[in-house]
């Protein structure tokens, strides 16, 4: 870890670089709370992709957005440059790329803060430490919500003793939006689970869509609630399939795609969650929303937060986590995961957490 002392006091512009993944993002809101706590007059500037903005909507952790640039080194040159003239005090890495920590050292940034696992990027960042790793130097898998809290010293900022849950906030117009999608869908008022069978990542992560079909089936007939997909870029034909392969029905919202601020304000008045490690489950967690996690590749200390309002569910199996995107031989840690186990785990759920 660097050593030379900083005072945050000092620190008038931040500028903080997000995590890509959504869930990654939900994840990295307490280090935002407690940035803002501690930096109550400065500007705290996120960088990030586009699209995050929507899952960040309404937060009061954060005065402005700046979208990421392109990959390539000329994009990476070009926006470093324009960091320049923004005048930041410093930047904070929640991204482990040497790509990602290079704009902040051509903008000449004084204190650039971040995990270093290579020379690049102890060269490209001014105060840094080694990613959690055992004696052998094999990374150790901690919740990422931890994980993102540990830099805060490098910014001469203390890191609280218990971690501060994760949050997101609704947006009014989103919310509306959403009510008007369920009412032309069928659903309307009635309670309703909402079910997340994408993955970005990969198709490791997918839980079989059959498998999907009779758990959803067996929920909303053991729990009397309605069924409703919102499929992300890509998803749609998942969804339908899903849908396809059940006996009771479901309401698809697909036309257009949600987006990430819809997905909040639709996972707010849901009864619970079914799905898969992704994105939709943190947002989920962070909105106080029941969530029944269907979990196959990866490994679950990385997401082990939060827990009290969730059934993770996974098989023990010799394989397993792989952190692999495509399943090379028979995907048993999902295939092994019968429906009724899931089902089982939402009624208990849904009993410690009565329905609306």
């Amino acid at each position: 870890m660097s050593r030379d002392a900083v005072d945050a006091a000092s620190i008038g512009r931040l500028l903080v670089r997000l995590p890509n993944w959504v869930g990654d993002v939900v994840m990295a809101t307490p280090t935002l709370d407690v940035l803002r706590a501690a930096l109550p007059g400065a500007q705290i500037v996120l960088e990030g992709r586009a699209f995050m903005q929507d899952v960040l909507l309404g937060l009061e952790s954060y005065d402005a957005f700046l979208p990421t640039p392109g990959k390539t080194l000329g994009e990476s040159w070009r926006h470093g440059r324009a960091l320049r003239r923004e005048g930041f005090d410093a930047a904070l890495l929640l991204t482990d790329s040497q790509r990602t920590a290079l704009s902040p050292w051509i903008a000449g940034i004084p204190l650039r803060a971040g995990y270093a696992r290579d020379l690049t990027r102890r060269l490209l960042l001014s105060q840094h430490r080694a990613p959690p790793q055992d004696a052998a130097g094999k990374r150790l898998p901690v919740p990422m919500v931890e994980r993102y809290l540990d830099l805060l010293p490098l910014l001469g900022i203390e890191r609280p003793a218990q971690a501060p849950a994760t949050r997101l906030a609704v947006d009014d117009a989103a919310r509306r939006a959403v009510a008007v999608r369920l009412m032309r869908s069928g659903v309307g008022a009635s309670p309703y689970l909402l079910a997340s069978p994408g993955a970005a990542f990969g198709a490791s992560k997918l839980y079989p869509p059959p498998q999907l079909s009779a758990a959803l089936d067996g929920i909303s007939d053991a729990c009397d609630l309605a069924v409703v997909l919102a499929p992300g870029p890509g998803e749609v034909n998942l969804c339908q399939e899903v849908i396809e392969g059940m006996q009771r029905p479901a309401a698809l919202l697909h036309d257009p795609v949600t987006s990430l601020a819809e997905m909040a304000a639709l996972l707010s008045a849901s009864e619970l969650l079914v799905g898969n490690d992704t994105g939709p489950r943190h947002m989920a967690v962070a909105l106080g929303v029941p969530v029944v996690t269907l979990m196959g590749p990866t490994d679950p200390r990385h997401t082990a937060f939060q827990l009290e309002r969730q059934r993770v569910l996974r098989e023990d199996v010799d394989c397993s986590p792989c952190h692999k995107k495509i399943c090379p031989s028979d995907h048993r840690c999902f295939t092994r995961l019968a429906p009724e186990r899931v089902v089982a785990a939402a009624q208990e759920l849904l009993d410690e957490v009565p329905t609306a």
